[in-house]
């Protein structure tokens, strides 16, 4: 699971343009819950279009460890066989992560309300991510947590039974840290409240009231309030994964910078929480149009048609940082190729991603000669116009897939070759990427 393997190193290819139709993968941010609550409701659970990368792989190796059945047919769906609420297993080895921070921190709190303990270990990158975020709140339901210096992995939970319900009220606004809170209050006697100042994506509570858990969304003078009842009885699901927006967004920076180029994206969600990178491209004058809309597993889903289009640097709002913060980086890429500056801030979560995605990407684009300023909380990007960038740089992706995917997005649409230093990590979210990437060159070709 984690990338202990040699370096792979990618040099991106020059496309004449990018065209063709493509599915991307199954979200990630939904896979990993389907697998999650599937898990706890007792039952048969099947899902379809489930993201099959390493990421998601770790979380239902987790789960099997701790009792759950998790199986995938030559159909490609996956049934899961659940052990209940309260009725998870002592792992018997350590749970190992990979690179995946979304799975580290939901199954902490998964753990933190069952009475079992389990020691979390990833890979270097996952290793250096700070988890006191998740730990906090968690302590605070009466879990026992022991971390390495930093709060950092290697790091062991041992749950509380019963733990105790609180009232959270979230100082960064995290979806994963949300997320934690409401999964450790399923097994949590009493109702458990997470404050939510700022909104951010709501997988977690749309699915854990479609499995049948009590739960209510009400907005308060100090934001979103979603109380949860515990000692809840999850029922099992169908559960169809839409397309996952972040791994969309790669096609629709491609193929709005590079000229000539006409891709629809098929089947993306277009969860409102999700869709800050749409929103932020049209301003910057992108052409895509939403063909077939419809509502997927209680998600908001279309198909997308990308079209290339002349964009112009803006000021992003900083209200769209939550619902975008993983597609930052190919938002910066997009900047490379605007008219004029795109100022990028309110994203200092960015810091403690896979990478510290602002520090990488302004290393990534100033190897291959765009121009930026680093701040504090994001970058200020100097666009090129339309025009090829000098490329010619070698991008070191710190192990992080959407360095690498960026950049390669870049690369295409550059004067000399853009070398990735290692694209291997790009199978955490995206194992197919670069047959797409070939797809997509040969049918513009």
């Amino acid at each position: 699971m984690a990338h202990s393997s040699s370096p792979a190193p990618f040099t991106v290819p020059s496309p004449a343009r990018l065209a063709g139709r493509i599915r991307v993968p199954g979200d990630k941010s939904i896979s990993h819950r389907s697998l999650m609550l599937s898990a706890l409701a007792v039952g048969e659970s099947r899902v379809e279009g489930l993201l099959e990368g390493e990421d998601v792989l770790a979380t239902a190796a987790a789960m099997r460890a701790m009792g759950a059945t998790i199986e995938r047919g030559d159909d490609a769906i996956w049934r899961i066989h659940g052990v209940g609420v309260g009725g998870l297993l002592q792992p018997r080895q350590a749970l190992e992560m990979g690179n995946s921070g979304t799975s580290t921190r939901l199954l902490m709190g998964l753990v933190a309300s069952h009475p079992i303990t389990a020691t979390f270990t990833g890979d270097a990158s996952l290793s250096s991510r700070p988890m006191a975020r998740v730990t906090v709140p968690l302590a605070q339901m009466g879990a026992s947590i022991e971390a390495s210096p930093g709060t950092k992995l290697p790091l062991m939970v041992r749950g509380a039974c019963p733990a105790v319900p609180i009232e959270y009220e979230l100082p960064v606004a995290s979806a994963q840290v949300k997320s934690a809170v409401l999964l450790a209050a399923l097994n949590t006697p009493g109702i458990t409240r997470v404050i939510e100042p700022v909104p951010t994506r709501d997988h977690s509570e749309r699915m854990l009231a479609g499995f049948g858990a009590q739960l209510t969304v009400e907005q308060g003078p100090r934001g979103r309030v979603i109380s949860l009842t515990g000692e809840a009885e999850l029922k099992p699901q169908s559960i169809v994964v839409p397309g996952d927006p972040s791994s969309a967004a790669f096609w629709m920076v491609g193929a709005s910078i590079v000229p000539g180029s006409d891709v629809l994206i098929e089947n993306v969600g277009l969860n409102p929480t999700r869709a800050g990178l749409l929103t932020a491209l049209r301003m910057m004058g992108a052409d895509i149009t939403e063909l077939d809309a419809r509502v997927v597993g209680g998600e908001p889903v279309a198909d997308l048609r990308v079209r290339h289009a002349t964009l112009a640097g803006i000021v992003v709002p900083h209200d769209l940082a939550p619902s975008m913060i993983d597609e930052y980086p190919a938002l910066f890429v997009a900047a490379a190729f605007a008219e004029g500056a795109t100022v990028a801030r309110g994203a200092e979560e960015l810091r403690v991603k896979e990478s510290d995605r602002i520090a990488a990407m302004r290393a990534a684009l100033s190897a291959n000669g765009v121009a930026t300023d680093e701040h504090e909380d994001g970058l200020t990007v100097y666009g090129s116009g339309g025009e090829k960038i000098a490329g010619g740089g070698t991008v070191a992706t710190k192990l992080d897939h959407r360095i690498a995917m960026s950049m390669t997005v870049a690369g295409l649409h550059a004067r000399d070759a853009v070398t990735i230093d290692d694209v291997a990590p790009v199978a955490t979210s995206y194992p197919a990427f670069y047959q797409q990437l070939a797809q997509l060159s040969e049918d513009g070709a």
